[in-house]
């Protein structure tokens, strides 16, 4: 393939044909969502074209691979600042104080839903249920890493010990 500004790195790529491997054969459109994981890590978030760059590698028109990054929460369309929080908002959350503690990191952030703080350090989105409804309020870091009880008084420290720890 030629290099364009969506192509993906060797690692990437190859990642991407670990993903593919666990399916059958001519099965590599089952690997989209992986292959859209890999590429956003590797970008940091995925532009048009590379959601079409990685359509065109599982050999599957642009607009489905489209509608899978559009359709889940976890894909980013635009730039996301070094520390997405995503705190789930559903009805155990909300039951548990996720709206309080949506407040709170808004106010201490002084972002709102889907905005990134001025210096790019943090975004804040809002969340579906990451089925861990026992630990509410939920918050997950960077797609990766969940924490739970996350309760409005607890969000200073939580975000000191973020800032501290690079996410972790």
């Amino acid at each position: 393939m030629p290099e364009t500004p969506a192509h993906l790195s060797a690692e990437s790529l190859a990642a991407i044909d670990r993903e593919i491997a666990k399916y059958p054969k001519g099965k590599k459109a089952s690997a989209v969502m992986s292959a859209l994981r890999i590429a956003q890590k590797e970008k940091g978030w995925l532009a048009a074209e590379t959601i079409a760059f990685v359509a065109e590698y599982l050999q599957i028109p642009a607009i489905r691979a489209m509608e899978v990054a559009t359709f889940y929460n976890m894909y980013d369309l635009k730039p996301v600042g070094k520390r997405k929080l995503c705190l789930c908002t559903n009805i155990p959350c909300a039951l548990m104080g996720a709206e309080e503690t949506a407040a709170a990191l808004q106010k201490n952030l002084g972002i709102k839903w889907g905005e990134t703080t001025p210096d790019g350090e943090w975004t804040l989105k809002e969340g579906e249920c990451f089925g861990a409804c026992a630990g509410a309020p939920v918050v997950i870091v960077n797609n990766e890493k969940m924490h739970e009880n996350i309760t409005a008084e607890k969000i200073p420290a939580f975000l000191q010990s973020l800032k501290a720890n690079n996410g972790e």
